[in-house]
């Protein structure tokens, strides 16, 4: 190792199917200089960043090849001169992949350590915290003793959905993949959980007998397919995610029953956590009290050291996650 100050991860290929630890490559860089600059403590890895690995026109422009990536990260600012950023102050931003970070103070939003640790910010309080909670009460319309279906349900949104579902008086099942993330889900007040590795469709005509009112999706795919077929009639899925799709290299199957959607006056609804933001302060003031009093718990798996970044989201898309995946820098 150099005497270089700083580290990035680079994207050195397009993956083609599962990434592997040859995809990418830790460099040694220069110092970044500028109005704030911020030594990471935290940073996160998530499932959209596999779509942003390959080159295709999207929501987000997609990494380039030979750069480091990006992503949400905490950190501490080591040096600036904008008095809102004072040095020792802990804040949040969309830097990520490195040891270091620079930029305009607008780039760094500060946090209050006193609520919740920094690693928070970028899970039950951060993006993954927001996207459950607008997804249930914005974009599913949420009402009191409705039945929500919630994929992925022990990763880092879906076992939040399933824990606002419960605080709003709602009844909750999930699916997981394996029998101690349905161990758990059961300890966080699910009404129901099965492994999906045991039949999605079956177990979820069991847990849910009378038919579902909303379906969370980070799945897709078969679960999808389940979904459409328990909702009831003007039922709602908000599509949030499609991670068994991340890295196929064949188009899907399915859902192969939307026809369904038509008899039942369904709404499949895709969203976007950026759409909702204006709900930042709304969220947090039902959100963070209930962490604090222990009625919502969130969990992390955490990695250690930038080198181990890759491995960190290799294993994020395999499951290999229980809550939110983080890397401690």
């Amino acid at each position: 190792m150099t005497d270089t100050p700083a580290r990035e991860v680079q994207l050195v290929s397009r993956p083609v199917g599962e990434p592997t630890a040859a995809d990418f490559a830790v460099v040694d860089t220069e110092l970044p200089t500028g109005e704030v600059v911020v030594r990471n403590t935290w940073m996160s890895v998530d499932p959209y960043m596999r779509n942003r690995m390959r080159d295709v026109k999207s929501y987000v422009p997609p990494f380039a090849l030979g750069a480091a990536l990006d992503g949400g990260a905490a950190g501490e600012v080591v040096s600036s001169t904008a008095a809102s950023h004072p040095v020792g102050a802990t804040v949040l931003h969309g830097l990520g992949w490195r040891t270091h970070a620079a930029g305009p103070a607008s780039a760094f939003r500060v946090v209050d350590t006193s609520v919740a640790a920094p690693q928070a910010y970028l899970g039950v309080l951060g993006m993954p915290g927001l996207t459950a909670w607008a997804g249930l009460t914005a974009v599913a319309g949420l009402q009191p003793g409705e039945t929500v279906f919630v994929s992925a349900a022990a990763g880092a949104v879906g076992s939040l959905v399933g824990q606002i579902v419960k605080l709003r008086g709602g009844r909750v099942v999930g699916s997981a993949g394996s029998a101690e993330k349905v161990a758990w889900l059961r300890e966080l007040g699910f009404d129901a959980a099965f492994d999906y590795h045991d039949g999605v469709l079956p177990q979820l005509r069991e847990a849910a007998p009378e038919g579902i009112d909303v379906y969370f999706d980070n799945v897709g795919g078969e679960h999808l397919e389940a979904a459409i077929d328990v909702l009831k009639v003007h039922g709602r899925a908000v599509i949030c995610g499609m991670i068994s799709l991340y890295n196929a290299t064949e188009p899907a199957v399915a859902p192969r029953n939307l026809s369904q959607v038509i008899g039942k006056r369904l709404r499949l609804e895709g969203m976007l956590v950026s759409d909702h933001h204006h709900l930042q302060d709304a969220f947090v003031a039902e959100v963070a009290p209930a962490l604090t009093d222990g009625r919502l718990v969130a969990r992390e798996t955490v990695v250690e050291g930038l080198d181990a970044a890759p491995e960190a989201f290799i294993g994020l898309l395999a499951g290999a996650n229980t809550g939110k995946m983080l890397v401690r820098l």
